[in-house]
């Protein structure tokens, strides 16, 4: 019996793993073509006025994506559709599903209206009061512009709910790369004729093209539409009842950004680009790592929530956090390490040092929290697949309330008006003897790091009590040996960037080129190396599932914990 559950277990983690690798290839390629668009956009524009209107007016328009159609519906939705799928009940799962799309997108016609009308309102007074005239204008109007990928997302984000409940990965991995060739299409095409509006433009591309390559995956599995919005239906309404902690937890997660947008635009002209240079490359691992993890293993925690199956969660979990800790260390010490260079061939020039310099504080400050970041899309998913979608809503309060303080008491450069809200906290806190200064870039993005952290400490915790155990003693072991082959790891690179620089100090595209590659397979050849000195488990794990057999010493050391 033990053996039978064993295998099942091997079967289980190697699908995982196989689903991981093609959510993570089709992720790397998406973020291949979001780094080529960075490379033309940083050397159209570099870190200005006209890519601060662009990142500010796809503030509300991204919020509302992330909020009615993105990861709050399907997280609710998910354990829902699952349900019905594993009892067979398809009538009533392509009810819900129609009911719901039909529902969103009514919702997110009538909330793009309300945007497209206040939208001088929105930049003015809550995205970017600190920019001049013109370039607000700017921003309105590329807020309107991007409220049509709004709408059409408000659909797609529930096709690829629909297609990742059928353990369908593939077309909703690959949708996230249409919609960058939409955006990289606008910046090849449309920028000479229409400017930095080029981008907003490819973007309503790009989101068609998110739409139209999950509809073949729709047709295969015979996906039936009804008219009707529903409001009769249960089922209906137990979604939005899940949803609704979600909303608050991302809407908490984007009023972050929306605070920390609202500081970079009262600094100096560049800092909002800047945040938001950090905040992407730092996504790029994390997406792969985290997020990838995240979408795979979710269904996966629902069927076992739904069969009550508590072992097996605490199985699937602890391998998802384990694989997310060695690779998130090492790729956030890897990014520290490499990351001027990095920027430097992304700008090729179009930054000065001072900008260079501001974007690479932000980025580390970031990275600093990508470990977290990873852990918390499959810690956080813990949660919702047992339907409990309001613990990691107070816990996102708690990291909100960190974020919001930190932002505030690590700012030290340039003072602001009164009317600020940081004077608020001023007059709370007269003992500290507090002003309201609003400082670096980097110290909003450190800010947001450790709110994050608050976070899944929190999340951790508490699912430890709820599950009567996470396999800590095998997330600990992962933790410090992946630790411990990171720092070597990053001596080496060092050391072979010291000695590269001696050999063949600046150099051309090619040779950065060059420099980049031998640091990076240097630095994971020794990765490597050391993890099989320290005998790191996940390795031989690896490589089980690779050869698509288990080894019986193998299993009962993974399930002994």
């Amino acid at each position: 019996m033990a053996s039978s559950a064993g295998k099942g277990n091997f079967q289980r983690n190697r699908r995982i793993a196989r689903s991981t690798l093609i959510v993570m290839m089709a992720f790397a390629a998406a973020k291949l073509i979001s780094l080529l668009q960075t490379l033309i956009i940083a050397q159209v524009f570099g870190v200005g006025v006209e890519l601060d209107a662009y990142v500010a007016a796809n503030r509300i328009p991204e919020l509302i994506v992330v909020l009615i159609s993105g990861g709050a519906l399907t997280h609710a939705f998910i354990p829902v559709f699952s349900g019905y799928l594993a009892q067979g009940k398809l009538d009533a799962a392509w009810q819900l599903s129609s009911n719901l799309i039909n529902t969103i997108f009514t919702l997110a016609l009538i909330l793009s209206a309300v945007v497209f009308l206040m939208a001088p309102w929105f930049v003015n007074q809550v995205v970017a009061p600190g920019f001049d005239a013109v370039t607000a204008q700017n921003t309105i109007e590329m807020m309107r512009i991007l409220l049509l990928s709004t709408i059409i997302f408000s659909i797609s984000g529930i096709f690829s709910g629909i297609l990742n409940s059928h353990q369908h990965f593939l077309l909703p991995a690959l949708a996230p790369i249409m919609f960058d060739i939409g955006i990289l299409f606008g910046v090849l095409f449309l920028l000479p004729g229409f400017g930095v509006h080029g981008i907003a433009i490819g973007a309503v591309i790009g989101s068609a093209l998110h739409f139209s390559i999950q509809v073949p995956g729709l047709v295969k599995y015979r996906m039936s539409w009804k008219r009707g919005l529903g409001l009769a239906n249960p089922a209906l309404w137990r979604v939005i009842r899940l949803m609704l902690p979600r909303i608050g937890g991302l809407g908490v997660f984007a009023l972050n950004f929306l605070v920390m947008n609202n500081i970079a635009s009262r600094l100096s002209v560049g800092s909002v680009s800047a945040l938001d240079w950090g905040w992407r490359l730092m996504q790029i691992p994390q997406t792969l790592i985290g997020t990838a993890m995240g979408i795979v293993i979710f269904p996966t925690l629902a069927a076992l929530s739904e069969v009550r199956d508590l072992d097996g969660k605490r199985d699937a979990m602890s391998g998802a956090l384990r694989f997310v800790l060695v690779t998130s260390i090492p790729s956030a010490i890897g990014l520290i390490v490499l990351g001027r260079p990095l920027i430097g061939l992304l700008e090729r020039g179009a930054f000065d040092a001072a900008a260079s310099a501001l974007v690479y504080s932000t980025l580390s400050m970031f990275t600093l929290g990508l470990i977290v970041h990873s852990a918390l899309e499959v810690i956080a998913r813990s949660f919702y697949a047992d339907k409990d979608t309001l613990t990691p809503l107070y816990a996102a309060l708690g990291g909100a309330g960190i974020n919001f303080v930190f932002a505030i008491l690590l700012s030290d450069v340039e003072q602001v008006d009164s009317q600020l809200f940081a004077n608020s906290v001023a007059r709370a806190f007269p003992v500290l003897g507090f002003e309201p200064y609003i400082g670096r870039v980097s110290g909003l993005a450190l800010a947001n790091s450790l709110g994050v952290m608050f976070e899944v400490l929190c999340l951790l915790v508490i699912l430890r009590r709820r599950w009567s155990g996470i396999r800590e003693g095998s997330l600990g072991s992962s933790l410090l040996k992946s630790l411990v082959a990171s720092l070597v790891m990053a001596g080496a690179v060092v050391l072979l960037d010291t000695l590269w620089q001696a050999w063949a100090p600046g150099g051309g595209l090619s040779l950065m080129i060059l420099r980049l590659l031998a640091q990076g397979l240097v630095g994971l050849a020794v990765f490597v190396v050391v993890a099989a000195l320290i005998r790191m488990r996940e390795l031989s794990e690896l490589m089980n599932i690779i050869r698509g057999r288990p080894k019986e010493r193998q299993k009962r050391r993974a399930y002994a914990d």
